[in-house]
């Protein structure tokens, strides 16, 4: 076995290892609903060290809070399947880190836990920076579809997050 992850992820991740080697920047990540995907692809990449700092699997809205500093008003108020806890899961995760660029995701890959205002196949991603202002947000809300499978909006949610970690100019 060549690579543990497919080959679409793994191209994806190659260019994100490159291009953020190539600017001299290092990015962690916050996970969820991916459990650490988006770290192993990273990883998956030789010299991926250049690049890659740290993950923060945070599954449990407690380890959001303990790792990231996420708020619990945030949390109880909006669900830890929204733009405000992924925005601060980025967020936290820059600071932690200390790197140049955090993406954070958060979601319901199902086949269970989704709701009528979150269904399955919702998932939220969040970008932070450093250097730039803490109210410029950049986050987006997805929904794969809940006829997909778990390993599907997975996927799914990976390819978005990796996509995020690619400097501006190649997006």
């Amino acid at each position: 076995m060549e690579n543990l992850l497919p080959p679409a992820i793994i191209a994806l991740a190659t260019k994100v290892v490159e291009e953020n080697r190539a600017l001299g920047r290092r990015v962690s990540v916050a996970e969820s609903c991916t459990g650490g995907l988006v770290a192993a692809a990273l990883t998956e990449v030789v010299g991926s060290s250049d690049v890659f700092d740290c993950g923060f699997n945070t599954y449990s809205n407690n380890a959001k809070q303990n790792m990231l500093g996420v708020s619990r008003d945030l949390l109880e108020t909006f669900g830890a399947v929204s733009i405000a806890v992924a925005w601060e899961m980025a967020q936290g995760a820059l600071e932690k880190s200390g790197c140049d660029v955090a993406v954070a995701i958060t979601g319901v890959a199902g086949p269970g836990g989704g709701t009528e205002k979150k269904p399955v196949g919702t998932v939220v991603f969040a970008k932070a920076e450093k250097g730039k202002a803490v109210d410029d947000v950049v986050a987006d809300r997805k929904n794969f579809g809940d006829d997909k499978s778990r390993a599907d909006i997975r996927f799914q949610a990976v390819l978005v997050a990796l996509e995020l970690l690619l400097p501006e100019d190649s997006e």
